[in-house]
């Protein structure tokens, strides 16, 4: 994943720690870990205050209440985009659609159209456990919006 050398830097303890291939293993649900690590991470001046990154980083962990209380924080297109994972990932695919549908017009959506929300949403509604392909849908998309969050915001 393409970061800026701070915002990369600032993340490394977590990623090093918790590698892409080893996070967000469950579509539905998952036990938060690591939050003193993200807290951490969170409190270097290259990504203090950006509540785009932290509701990601927070997803990240399966720590999904405080991805939720962050992503709601942000009234833009990018912050019901992560709002809508969020819901996907507790499985109340309702309130994700919804929140999907909130963030149409967001430019990854728009301009990648191969990451196509509603169908994970609709796919991980119907899926029997956690299935590999989902799964690594789901870190595909969380990768893509991180990193643009993280080079565009």
């Amino acid at each position: 994943m393409e970061l800026p050398e701070s915002i990369a830097n600032a993340c490394a303890p977590l990623f090093t720690q918790v590698p892409l291939d080893q996070a967000m293993c469950r579509l539905v649900g998952g036990s938060p870990h690591h939050a003193e690590l993200v807290e951490q991470v969170l409190r270097n001046p290259a990504i203090a205050g950006r509540a785009d990154i932290a509701a990601g980083l927070w997803l990240y962990v399966d720590d999904l209440d405080r991805s939720h209380t962050v992503s709601q924080s942000l009234p833009d297109a990018t912050g019901s985009l992560w709002h809508g994972i969020m819901h996907r990932r507790e499985g109340d695919f309702g309130n994700s659609r919804y929140w999907m549908r909130r963030a149409a017009d967001h430019p990854l959506i728009v301009n990648e159209p191969h990451l196509d929300p509603f169908a994970l949403v609709d796919a991980v509604s119907r899926a029997h456990g956690d299935e590999a392909e989902l799964v690594a849908r789901q870190r595909q998309e969380w990768q893509t919006l991180f990193g643009w969050c993280a080079n565009w915001r």
